[in-house]
């Protein structure tokens, strides 16, 4: 049985991670460091980003989607260092990126808006309807893609997003809090989507909900007060907790353990995925 190759999978790689950061600060005002001194590398894979409220977790996607400038250390992706690129228009046209809250024209339909912002990503004109058909269609939108913006309810409205952002096919998707809104069918279809997207795209997927993650991450990074508390596999944190510590399931545990004890954590530490 053959598959369509997607254009990420047909690119050139000369660089070993998709991202990769290095004694990385990033100051938010004067005087609050959102990210203290984070090492981390990453791949192909879908890599869950995952801590508290506060933790840093945005300010960490906002600067991998090239909106914020590191303060110190360093921050590469395709193997270049965001602080010589800037917001160098070519980076930027292989990132998809959805942010917490985005903008759009309310009496733009579906389709329209997911063509404009193929337009924005300088997507090739005669490959955008095939481009947004697909992305529509990869959100379950495809029934709903010649409606205005303005009628449809929070959680379609968060489904085309999502669709904004894989229109360029891109190498790197950095979803902040992606499922707000989406009701549990919604989520479920929306994890299966992460693990397909995963096997030839470097994901990373900013949450809350640790069950978000048990589903569907290959990897996941415990962010706490702006610092790395642990990185590895679901099933090692949740070797981490014991039946002491709060939560409804073992990943909860181990969650509440190395958020209580990030020593734990440290230990386990295990490098570049």
């Amino acid at each position: 049985m053959t598959r369509a190759v997607s254009a990420a999978e047909l690119r050139p790689r000369t660089y070993t991670h998709a991202i990769r950061a290095a004694g990385l600060r990033i100051r938010v005002g004067r005087t609050r460091t959102a990210v203290d001194g984070l090492d981390l590398s990453l791949g192909t894979g879908v890599h869950g980003l995952l801590g508290p409220n506060g933790a840093g977790k945005t300010t960490l996607i906002r600067a991998l989607a090239t909106v914020l400038r590191p303060t110190e250390g360093t921050l590469e992706l395709f193997g270049e260092s965001v602080a010589s690129v800037g917001g160098h228009r070519a980076v930027r046209r292989r990132i998809g990126y959805l942010p917490q809250e985005f903008g759009y024209y309310k009496r733009f339909t579906v389709r329209e808006f997911v063509e404009y912002m193929a337009w924005l990503k300088e997507v090739p004109k005669a490959d955008v309807p095939a481009a947004v058909q697909r992305a529509v269609e990869r959100v379950g939108l495809a029934d709903r893609a010649d409606e205005r913006m303005k009628a449809l309810s929070g959680g379609m409205v968060r489904r085309a997003g999502i669709a904004q952002a894989l229109v360029n096919d891109p190498e790197v998707l950095l979803l902040d809090e992606p499922t707000v809104g989406l009701d549990p069918t919604q989520r479920m279809r929306f994890r299966d989507l992460l693990q397909e997207l995963g096997t030839d795209t470097c994901v990373v997927v900013s949450t809350h909900l640790v069950e978000d993650v048990a589903a569907a991450c290959t990897d996941v990074v415990l962010f706490a007060e702006g610092r790395l508390v642990f990185q590895g596999t679901p099933d090692e944190m949740a070797a981490a907790g014991n039946a002491d510590h709060p939560g409804d399931s073992p990943l909860e545990r181990g969650y509440s353990a190395l958020l209580a004890d990030p020593a734990a954590g440290c230990a386990q530490e295990r490098g570049a995925w």
